[in-house]
Order: structure tokens, then sequence, then C-alpha cells
């Protein structure tokens, strides 16, 4: 476990699974969790495992499930920190979070992406974020060379607010994180 300050919540890092670290175990009690993952059919995974990864670090992913993120943001690295806005044109609210890590594509000496590795980042929330805790997102390319898309995420209400509208912010999670993998088989596929 990381203790990082700024976070609002203490259990941090615990999305960082590297391959082949199984994703249903070790979470936090006391949290939602959303465990989500879908293969990506696309004409060639590794040229699509690719373009998700990096989509993923460079924060298009986010970009095409339709949210703001601010021109120049630096690609997700340990210690970036990034806001997410929803809203139209200027009136935007905007959750705040720290990349806790992140893992770039590991090559062969071809430049193909090596089979069996999970490619990345994790983010944690702060203070102004409506929830508290942290989520991450994988481009997985297995063994036999079949490309994934995955999200993890453990949360809970960050304010009484929240709390109470909780029903509300559940669906608008599941909104996004619908968004989230149609926008990863748009990048895998290069559309």
């Amino acid at each position: 476990m990381r203790h990082n300050t700024g976070f609002t919540y203490a259990e941090q890092g615990l999305t960082e699974r590297p391959y082949p670290a199984p994703m249903t175990d070790r979470w936090p009690a006391g949290y939602r969790l959303v465990l989500r993952k879908a293969e990506l059919e696309v004409a060639d995974s590794q040229a699509g495992f690719l373009r998700l990864a990096n989509g993923l670090l460079d924060w298009d992913l986010h970009r095409r499930a339709g949210l703001y993120v601010a021109p120049g943001t630096p690609r997700a690295a340990p210690g970036v920190d990034m806001a997410s806005g929803v809203g139209v044109w200027r009136v935007r609210y905007y959750a705040p979070c720290r990349v806790i890590w992140a893992a770039e594509a590991a090559l062969d000496d071809d430049g193909a992406p090596v089979r069996g590795q999970r490619s990345g980042f994790g983010y944690g929330t702060l203070p102004g974020h409506p929830e508290r805790g942290e989520e991450g997102f994988y481009a997985e390319l297995d063994e036999a060379g079949r490309l994934y898309f995955r999200v993890a995420a453990y949360s809970r209400p960050g304010n009484r607010l929240v709390g109470a509208v909780n029903m509300v912010n559940t669906r608008v999670q599941q909104f996004y994180t619908n968004r989230y993998f149609a926008a990863a088989y748009r990048l895998a596929s290069g559309s």
C-alpha cells in the first residue's frame, strides 16, 4: 500500500495488476467494486494493442468517451495530475485525480508488442472529486494474442451529498464505463 499525500482515500495502488496477476481478489472492503473485461476483436490484435495502450496513456480513451481532458495534459505517468470534466462549453464539473502507476507497452526487438502483458494506468481521487477511490484502465494482450480491454475500480461517495444521490452517481459511472468500452474498441480498431 502506498501513502501518497493529497489522496482522498487510504488504500492506494491496488489497481496495479501486472499480467497475469488476477483481477478478482485483494480489493479493499467498504467500496463498490467495478470489474469489467471485454475481448476486442480487431483485424490485427498486436497493432490494436499498441493503439489502445497509447490511447489510454494519452487520455484519448477519456476524450472519446465524451469527457473533457485539458489539451497539454501530460501522458499518464506516476504523479501526473489530471481532471476530467463533464458539462457543456465552459460550464463543466471537473473530477481531479492523480496517476498512481502507469505501464508502457513492452516491445520485442522487432518493435512488436510482447504477448502476455498489460499496459495502462491507475489513478486515485483528489479533493474535489465526487468519489473516493481508484480506477485502473488496461490494454491486455494475452499469450494467445487475444486483445482485451479492462476496467477495475473501487469507490465510495466522496461526501454526504454524493452519498444521498448515490443511485444517480452509480448510473453516471455505469454510463461512462460503457462509453469507455465503446471508445476502447474504436481506438483498438483504428476507427
